[in-house]
Order: C-alpha cells, then sequence, then structure tokens
C-alpha cells in the first residue's frame, strides 16, 4: 500500500474526528518519520510491512478517540515541541493566549514568577525561552508530571525553571513572586463534555473542581495575596462561560485592574489582576 493510498483509507476510517485527514497525515509522518511535504511529494512510496502494522495500532487507537497527542507522545506548543504523556494535559493553542498577556505583563526587569500546576510545564517553559533574564518556579502535585516537566525543560534548553512538587502553595512557603500564572482544573464535576473527545483520556484531576468549577481558582486567588509582591500580577485560564465569577473573586480578595481577556476564538478564557495592599 502506497502513502496515498493509507492517507485515504485512514481518512474514510477517521470520518468521525473534527479533523480526519489532518489526523491520518500526523499519524502516517509519526510512523514512517517523514515530514507532510515528503509524504505529498513521494505519496506514491510503498509502506513496509512494519510500517503498515503500526498504522494499524496507531488507527485503531485514534478512531477508539485516543488523542493524536497521546499517540505520537508530542504537542507543538509556542512553536515548541513538547513531551506529553496521560500524566498531563495536553497544551492547547488557547492556552497560548495566557502565555502571551502574561509576557506583556511581566516587568521588564529581572524578576521571579510562579506557575501552579504546571503539568507540561508548557506555560513556563514558553515563557523562560522569552525571558532568559528571569527566574521561574513551576509546581505541580503529580510527581510523573513534574519530571515530564523537567524533562521538557532539558530538551527545549532552558534553565531557568526550578520544579517543585506540592500541592498549589504548600511547596513554596514565604516565597513572593512578581506574577503568579495558572492553568488549573476548571470544569464543574457533572460538564457533559467530561466524557466527550480527547478529555475523556486526559487526567481527571487536572480538568475537574469542585463548587461548580471554582473551588481550585478560588485557592489560587486567595493564596497569591500572600506569594505576590505589590504591584505583582495574578493570571489564570479558565472557562469560557467563567469570566464574570473569576473576576468577582479576583475582586473579593482586593486585586485591582481586574480584566478578562479572550482567546483567539473570541472566547473569555484568562482573567488578569494586580495586586495592591494599602
Amino acid at each position: 500500500m502506497t502513502y496515498l493510498e493509507w492517507l485515504k483509507q485512514a481518512t474514510n476510517t477517521l470520518n468521525g474526528s473534527d479533523s480526519p485527514r489532518r489526523d491520518a497525515e500526523i499519524l502516517l509522518g509519526f510512523a514512517t518519520g517523514r515530514t507532510r511535504t515528503f509524504l505529498m511529494a513521494f505519496c506514491e512510496t510503498q509502506l513496509t510491512h512494519e510500517q503498515l502494522q503500526r498504522l494499524d495500532d496507531y488507527l485503531k487507537r485514534r478512531k477508539d478517540g485516543e488523542p493524536i497527542a497521546y499517540i505520537t507522545g508530542v504537542r507543538e506548543f509556542w512553536s515548541l515541541n513538547f513531551n506529553v504523556s496521560p500524566a498531563t494535559l495536553i497544551p492547547r493553542p488557547d492556552t497560548e493566549k495566557l502565555v502571551e498577556l502574561a509576557l506583556e505583563f511581566l516587568p521588564k526587569v529581572p524578576c521571579e514568577v510562579l506557575d501552579l500546576g504546571t503539568g507540561t510545564g508548557a506555560i513556563t517553559i514558553a515563557m523562560a525561552t522569552e525571558r532568559p533574564d528571569c527566574l521561574f518556579t513551576a509546581v505541580d502535585n503529580s510527581l510523573e508530571a513534574l519530571e515530564l516537566a523537567q524533562k521538557n525543560a532539558r530538551q527545549i534548553g532552558v534553565n531557568n525553571v526550578y520544579f517543585s512538587l506540592g500541592n498549589w502553595y504548600k511547596s513554596i512557603k514565604g516565597r513572593k513572586f512578581s506574577m503568579i500564572v495558572s492553568n488549573p482544573p476548571y470544569i464543574e464535576p457533572t460538564d457533559v463534555h467530561l466524557s466527550q473527545g480527547d478529555v475523556r483520556y486526559e487526567p481527571r484531576s487536572a480538568l475537574v473542581s469542585e463548587d461548580d468549577g471554582f473551588a481550585d481558582i478560588k485557592i489560587i486567588v486567595q493564596g497569591a495575596t500572600k506569594h505576590l509582591n505589590q504591584y505583582g500580577w495574578l493570571l489564570i485560564e479558565h472557562g469560557w462561560q467563567q469570566g464574570e465569577m473569576v473576576q468577582t473573586i479576583f475582586k473579593q480578595q482586593g486585586f485591582q485592574l481586574v480584566e478578562t481577556h479572550t482567546d483567539y476564538s473570541g472566547n473569555d478564557r484568562v482573567t488578569v489582576g494586580r495586586w495592591f495592599k494599602p
């Protein structure tokens, strides 16, 4: 079977996916070690028996709903390649908005930044590549996730990130930062989307939060008042319908200049506030 023949067959097989052709191209490239350009230019190349066996396995897993990123073990974020695993959320394009805003609000002088619930390390490593003059601390309560984040930092080549195992602020007692960023769990436990699409395979602990999805956000905002320097910034990613409530949580804790920013699809996604203690 040629590359082109397999692509046509796989695209038909994955017709329930949002992007069946693209999924098939990624799997073919992963199995053959070839770029998309090569696959298209040499589409009459014959697949080996070993490649076909691997592709059959990948295709079955994808048809069953397993995310492409978990099959290949890699996801691009901020034009960087991150290793991913079922122990972490898959970095999403919308989260790049959080990185973009954080870099915009970050002081122009060297400072310290805290990333809570780092997962793959995507947010903090992306920021660290842009601001090598700053020191980043990335916290996660999953040892497996933290080891993966450390691996990503080494692979990408950043050396200004310190990793810490702990639940939210417990491992950084007494420390203060110029900025705190977080993409915490914010889906309510009864949300129907938890049984649909890629999220079925992602760690529930990184997705779901009690109190209608706001429990962890409240912990982070409240704790930030003890761990931010005067005039420090807090940025939190949240659900597209949660902006107004997250703003209220910020303001209840005394944050000023509170504003919710939209992602690249125009949905409320990141709320920002500045800490000021009179």
